[in-house]
């Protein structure tokens, strides 16, 4: 059955080369969401029990929010959630979690679904840009669905901690999703699979077939009788 399985995906794969790795990116994303998951409460416990908590975070202001207060990309608040922004300890939880995520995906991605041979650290350098946009970007979207979520199910729906731990998993599927489209066109880019050239053959040396050893063998004997 393995066998039959395996013999199916790769003539699917031949035959829709760029669904078989969406398919495979897919599969990984979902594995490093569920790493994101299982990471992102541990951290968030161990830089919730320092003192970064009371420490602001709040850094690149990009205009006003609807109340008039500043909006900024990277909006972590002191004080722990929902009353303040979770601080400095929120912000480095969340960071530390994606770039692990990341290093792994990188691998990952590179290896098994687009099987680059392309320069390494080539691909590492365009991967840390993207990865900052990106990072940026969602950083901006956080700010303005973070606070809602956490309000609505630890005040609102009055879950408490429950209610956290669940405006954790819906945030960090937010970012999951996010990443997963956004990166799939750009490692299409970054990963790509350059053409193998065929190594030089050596040309054969003629060796006399042995017809034509017979020939010289006969023709030397002869001469040797004359």
């Amino acid at each position: 059955m393995i066998t039959l399985a395996r013999s199916r995906w790769l003539a699917f794969e031949l035959a829709r080369p760029t669904t078989a790795q969406f398919v495979v990116f897919v599969v990984l994303n979902v594995g490093m969401t569920v790493l994101q998951l299982v990471m992102m409460p541990v951290l968030k416990a161990i830089f919730g029990a320092t003192s970064l908590v009371g420490i602001d975070f709040q850094a690149l202001p990009v205009g006003t929010a609807p109340d008039g207060a500043p909006f900024f990309v990277f909006d972590y608040a002191a004080g722990a959630l929902p009353d303040g922004g979770g601080g400095l300890a929120y912000f480095l939880a969340v960071q530390l979690t994606l770039a692990i995520a990341q290093v792994i995906n990188f691998f990952a991605q590179r290896t098994l679904t687009f099987k680059s041979n392309s320069d390494p650290w080539r691909a590492a350098a365009w991967y840390a840009v993207a990865y900052v946009v990106i990072t940026f970007g969602a950083a901006a979207l956080q700010s303005v669905y973070k606070a809602p979520i956490y309000e609505l199910f630890i005040t609102t729906w009055g879950w408490g901690a429950t209610g956290e731990a669940a405006a954790d998993v819906t945030t960090m599927l937010i970012n999951a999703v996010i990443s997963c489209l956004v990166f799939f066109p750009v490692f299409k880019i970054i990963f790509r699979r350059e053409p193998e050239s065929a190594p030089a053959s050596e040309p054969a040396s003629e060796s006399p077939s042995p017809r034509s050893r017979d020939t010289q063998d006969a023709g030397t004997t002869a001469t040797s009788s004359l």
